[in-house]
């Protein structure tokens, strides 16, 4: 995982995923040779998100995010997604950390039914 911001980011989402569900299971899949530490995904009934580090950007996919309220408008990428949506988050972005723990709140509430 990057030392740089981005991890400090990734750091921060993971510890505002397992406040907002402590059930919540972390498990690196896809590892490949340009990644091999993998991709972070979130688990609680189901997938909640995956947290991919980019050369610009932090970016986290809910899978059914398309079925998410969005009250704050938090989701800013793959808006034409039919399933999915997500949130990239570049460099000095401020993250609205009660809306996203709110987020996942609800993610976990979709995957109980």
């Amino acid at each position: 995982m990057s030392t740089d911001w981005r991890g400090d980011r990734v750091e921060q989402v993971r510890a505002l995923i397992m406040r907002a569900e402590p059930e919540v299971t972390e498990e690196a899949k896809w590892r490949k040779a340009s990644n091999p530490d993998g991709v972070p995904t979130f688990s609680c009934a189901g997938l909640i998100c995956t947290v991919e580090t980019y050369k610009d950007k932090v970016k986290l996919t809910f899978a059914k995010g398309a079925s998410l309220e969005d009250p704050t408008g938090l989701f800013n990428a793959s808006m034409d997604a039919g399933t999915r949506r997500a949130l990239d988050l570049f460099e000095g972005d401020e993250l609205d950390e009660r809306a996203f723990v709110a987020l996942v709140q609800e993610a976990v509430a979709l995957n109980r039914g």
